[in-house]
């Protein structure tokens, strides 16, 4: 396939949202971040889907890789597991 999915236009990536499923299940596997498998079990209460729970996941986990492009740094957990405790406030 040779194709561009452009976010600007509203397309996504298949092939980068299923890599993001796949990051994330690897993270629930063993728990790293430390904390993201307790935090991911309130996000599934919240939302009453694990799918649902795991998009909210991936909706941090972009915003940590895209704030480290931006910012030319290392990718923060702390950014990470900020966004998903404000997601659980909300």
């Amino acid at each position: 396939m040779n194709k561009d999915f452009s976010p600007e236009m509203g397309e996504t990536n298949p092939f980068l949202h299923l890599s993001m499923h796949i990051a994330i299940h690897e993270q629930l596997s063993i728990n790293q971040p430390q904390g993201i498998a307790g935090y991911y079990k309130k996000l599934i209460k919240k939302t009453n889907d694990p799918h649902e729970a795991e998009h909210e996941l991936m909706d941090c986990l972009g915003e940590m890789i895209w704030r480290a492009q931006r910012e030319n740094t290392t990718p923060d957990e702390k950014v990470y597991l900020n966004c998903v405790k404000e997601k659980l406030s909300r």
